[in-house]
């Protein structure tokens, strides 16, 4: 006889496909199914999950082709198997600060769906506007340098709602659609993310937005728990503040609140149960946290291309630098997160040099470039009276901090507080394989100072653990370094989930809002039911008395050093 166990789905709406995960009460996988855009939509003229406005900067999606995707991906998970009366909860993660216009229409449409046709043949005339800007448009600077100035100052709009302006942010892209386009703004009824979009399609009336979600509009108050009078103001444009209010609609703390049972439409045309209950999808980014699942104080330091840094922390310290969202589950934490466009490019590029300078090609070819790191003393001290050397290592122009591309070396005495620009003193390449990482993990450092708690035993604060995704997670040394000045009181890990974090964040999201007995967090729920040992291999120590302090010291040098170039960019 078929099992009867709880099944939970959990979609991932990225740029480039559409994937539907289920898993069952104890977290396993059962199903997966994908709609790559650009390779199995039909009737879009896109290219990597998008079309672009070159002359005025824009990216954007047709939010048609998502129905066509969300067609698509429930039929394959049918002729997988599943059995859609054992959903109980479905969630979602779409990507982050793209917007839907609802027309008037909408909820009619919605709620009248017709099981035997499509949601891509019936929903087109629910949108007042056919496109959703993506994440990479970076069409409003006009809106941004207003947002920024709102408040005072990019520093205050930040403390406010998290982050500075962004082209991206849901609010400076609301600004400039009423602008561009006035009529359509005018017939919009509600406006919605990506995640607050997929959750409307299954319960056949607009959704509210996730309380982490919310965090990534410059819009919302985060200390004040409600959207910011002075900002929306300014979002409005000429038209009527009310009228925004009632597009946005409410926002709810609990992030697993029960919106209500999925729409008949999927009842009928699937077979989900009458008591089949839609919890608020979320972010790309606040999923991936759930992924783990991230305890207060857990960083997560993603090792790609670029390179981003995810923690989950009770305390709200925003930055212009920084994103600061509410956590996606759990009341009274927030995510913080950092994001470089420089990462595993600027690691490459010292690895080529090693590599040539030696005139060696390895079979491995990061061998060279480890055991440089790992023979280089920290800060490159052969001796504790030797200054420490400092470097930025920028192949692409970097926001964090906002420098154009380059290299700048220094030695810094941090007993003087004497901070030097020269080459004199370093060996390169050989000295720039430990230096590039350690200008990595200073800056990760530098930035979530005072973010962290000591985990007890007279520990100074740090992480509890530290764990490392993404291509550079394969390289030991690294991870050695990272542990050395991250720390991580019970060490350095590995964690490997695929390309499947958003999409596993939002299952275990539905898990938890339809399994949790009152009272009971995320972190407990899941915590207790996740495997670690499939996904989790720790690599490296963390914490190592001496050599933490002694890079505490360094990340006083490395701010006054990105200070000092900063200043000099500045002059000229």
């Amino acid at each position: 006889m078929a099992s009867q166990s709880p099944l939970y789905i959990g979609f991932d709406l990225s740029t480039q496909q559409l994937k539907g995960l289920v898993v069952n009460s104890e977290l396993k996988v059962e199903y997966i199914a994908k709609f790559d855009f650009d390779a199995d939509s039909t009737g879009f003229l896109i290219k990597k999950g998008v079309m672009t406005n070159e002359a005025e900067h824009e990216v954007f999606a047709p939010v048609a082709l998502w129905l066509q995707a969300m067609d698509t991906v429930l039929e394959s998970l049918r002729k997988q198997g599943l059995d859609f009366s054992r959903v109980k909860g479905i969630s979602g993660a779409g990507q982050q600060h793209g917007s839907v216009y609802w027309s008037a229409e909408a909820e009619g449409l919605l709620q009248s769906l017709d099981a035997k046709r499509s949601l891509e043949e019936q929903l087109p005339g629910a949108f007042s506007h056919p496109f959703s800007p993506n994440w990479q448009d970076s069409s409003t600077q006009k809106e941004c340098d207003e947002f920024d100035a709102a408040l005072g100052s990019p520093e205050e709009l930040a403390q406010a709602t998290g982050s500075k302006a962004h082209h991206r942010f849901t609010g400076p892209q609301i600004l400039r659609f009423t602008r561009k386009y006035p009529e359509v703004y005018q017939k919009t009824a509600r406006i919605s993310l990506v995640s607050s979009f997929m959750a409307s399609l299954f319960l056949g009336h607009v959704a509210p937005f996730d309380i982490s979600d919310v965090c990534g509009m410059n819009l919302w108050n985060i200390k004040q728990g409600a959207y910011d009078e002075q900002i929306l103001k300014l979002c409005s444009g000429k038209f009527d503040v009310e009228d925004l209010k009632k597009k946005l609609g409410k926002v709810y703390e609990d992030g697993g609140l029960h919106l209500g049972q999925v729409h008949r439409y999927y009842q009928q045309r699937y077979g989900f149960s009458a008591d089949c209950t839609v919890i608020p999808a979320t972010g790309d980014n606040p999923a991936t946290i759930l992924a783990l699942p991230l305890r207060p104080s857990d960083a997560m330091v993603s090792l790609g291309t670029s390179t981003t840094f995810l923690m989950s922390t009770p305390n709200y310290m925003p930055d212009p630098a920084t994103h600061f969202f509410n956590h996606p589950t759990t009341a009274g934490l927030y995510m913080f997160m950092l994001c470089y466009k420089n990462g595993g490019l600027a690691r490459e590029h010292v690895r080529d040099a090693i590599n040539d300078s030696l005139n060696d090609t390895p079979t491995n070819p990061w061998s060279n470039f480890d055991e440089k790191a790992l023979s280089t003393p920290p800060m490159g001290q052969t001796s504790p009276t030797d200054a420490m050397k400092l470097g930025l290592f920028f192949p692409r122009p970097e926001i964090v901090p906002n420098l154009h591309a380059g290299q700048w070396r220094f030695t810094y005495n941090p007993t003087t507080g004497s901070l030097t620009e020269t080459t004199s003193t370093w060996k390169t390449p050989q000295d720039e394989a430990r230096a590039i990482i350690e200008s990595q993990m200073l800056s990760l450092r530098l930035r979530s100072r005072g973010l962290t708690q000591s985990p007890g035993g007279n520990l100074p604060p740090q992480p509890r653990r530290v764990y490392l995704v993404g291509g550079g997670s394969k390289n030991k040394a690294i991870a050695k370094i990272a542990g050395e000045i991250l720390g991580g009181a019970e060490g350095v890990f590995k964690l490997d989930i695929g390309d499947n974090a958003c999409a596993l964040g939002a299952a275990y999201k539905a898990v938890w809002g339809i399994e949790r007995a009152e009272g009971q967090t995320f972190e407990n729920l899941i915590g207790e039911r996740w495997r670690e040992e499939e996904f989790v291999e720790k690599i490296a120590e963390g914490y190592q008395e001496g050599v933490f302090e002694l890079y505490g010291k360094a990340v006083e040098g490395f701010e006054a050093m990105e200070k000092r170039v900063l200043e000099g960019v500045a002059r000229t």
